[in-house]
């Protein structure tokens, strides 16, 4: 059990060994044309790659973990988390490699005939989410794809070692590589499953660390460690998932793992509109909430994560509607009508931004910067049930102040973002931007 779990001495030095070496990102566009009709080869190439990058982004959480600043690291939760990540660390590195005859192992690595994936560009998110007094967040700094600072060691980045992969489908792969995929595969879905509560863990351990200090606010150096440490999850949760997704589900022609080659922004906003009413009509026990208009072109579509794109319309939604509830009333009548939500979709030749507006009475101008705070709310009573076990994607209407910054390292994750302007007396609006070139590797701070 994961309770019991201890980090030994000798994996602390393994720890630190794999903390030593950076991440490689890979972009959107890099994982559909990757995971494309995939073969028990390709699929063994990118099991071999998440064995190798995995640890690496494991190894830096944990030690991070390990090193916060003002005792947070000692909350029984935060160290709960580290252990979690720990454990994963350690069954991801002893996980016994596939035994591959010399002529197989010779054409999974052959060049000869390989499809050659685009680079990926950088990130604009990365900037923001730097430490510059640590040299693993400088790494941007550098030019072109280097990849070593330091004491930081060099190790072949992800453009030059999976950026070709072999057209393996006429091979015929021995039983022992279908065995190795689908245990590996396994191993994943257990360490998904452990990580599940990662974000209400960490939110409750700050919750701890505020009590002990008697502290109104988290410090910048702490929202920017969260910052950082959930933007990781985003990433190894998006790993994971995809790789899952392509040895588990039956072929799509609109889909690549996890990955909606042809996702239609209408439908997933509309359903996020249809979830974020419900829940507001629930929690408010109102007959009809506000009504919310959508006006987006019907066809619009363009290759992302649905589950991203729904997760952060829900919760904006969700602000939305409980503003223009909280201003006009739980009891609005036919004759004065709630003023409707409007959600505007456009398209650009380089984004797909959605405006989202309401009048619910706008945000204080001092009060912007304390939004994208984590742990900042409005509502009373701020606690987390110790038994709370909801992922990101299972939110009450409001509760601990983690909507709006995760909703905006979602959409940065793909090299998009989100901004809000207020005006205070009258209302909101919130714009995502969503990269449609799909182009931006993960910002991997």
């Amino acid at each position: 059990m994961s309770a019991a779990f201890r980090i030994s001495p000798a994996l602390w030095d393994k720890i630190h060994h794999f903390a030593s070496f950076p991440q490689t990102g890979v972009s959107l566009q890099q994982m559909v044309l990757f995971g494309q009709h995939p073969s028990q080869g390709t699929l063994l190439k990118a099991s071999q790659f998440l064995a190798e990058e995995l640890p690496v982004r494991l190894a830096h959480r944990v030690k991070e973990l390990d090193e916060l600043p003002h005792n947070l690291s000692d909350m029984p939760s935060i160290r709960k988390v580290k252990n979690w990540y720990a454990q994963s660390f350690e069954e991801l590195i002893n996980f016994p490699p596939v035994q591959l005859p010399q002529h197989l192992r010779q054409q999974l690595s052959s060049t000869g005939q390989d499809i050659f994936l685009p680079d990926s560009t950088p990130n604009p998110s990365l900037a923001a989410l730097q430490d510059h007094d640590h040299p693993l967040f400088n790494l941007s700094r550098l030019k072109g794809n280097a990849n070593g600072i330091g004491n930081v060691k060099l190790r072949v980045p992800l453009e030059r070692s999976t950026r070709y992969y072999a057209k393996s489908s006429s091979i015929d792969w021995p039983p022992s590589v279908l065995d190795y995929n689908a245990r590996f595969t396994r191993m994943l879905e257990a360490i998904k499953r452990r990580h599940d509560p990662t974000v209400t863990t960490v939110a409750q351990g700050v919750l701890e660390w505020k009590r002990s200090q008697n502290a109104k606010n988290i410090g910048l150096d702490i929202q920017a460690w969260l910052d950082r440490f959930y933007m990781s999850r985003i990433g190894i949760r998006f790993l994971i998932g995809q790789h899952v997704a392509l040895n588990t589900q039956q072929p799509h022609k609109d889909y690549v793992g996890i990955i909606c080659t042809k996702a239609n922004v209408h439908d997933i906003v509309q359903e996020a509109i249809e979830n974020a009413r419900f829940v507001c009509e629930e929690h408010y026990a109102m007959f009809k909430g506000p009504p919310v208009q959508l006006i987006c072109p019907p066809n619009l579509i363009f290759p992302y994560v649905p589950g991203h794109l729904s997760h952060i319309c829900f919760e904006l939604l969700k602000n939305s509607l409980r503003a223009v509830v909280d201003r006009f009333g739980h009891d609005a009548q036919d004759d004065k009508p709630y003023p409707p939500i409007k959600v505007i979709v456009v398209e650009g030749k380089e984004d797909i931004t959605i405006k989202i507006t309401d009048e619910g009475g706008g945000i204080p101008r001092s009060a912007i910067p304390l939004i994208w705070t984590y742990m900042y709310t409005t509502m009373t009573g701020q606690s987390i049930d110790q038994d709370f076990q909801a992922t990101d994607f299972q939110a009450p209407m409001a509760g601990f102040g983690y909507g709006l910054p995760l909703s905006r390292l979602y959409a940065r994750y793909f090299g998009g973002d989100l901004r809000l302007i207020s005006m205070e007396g009258y209302g909101t609006d919130v714009y995502i931007h969503l990269n449609r070139l799909s182009s931006s590797r993960e910002p991997l701070p």
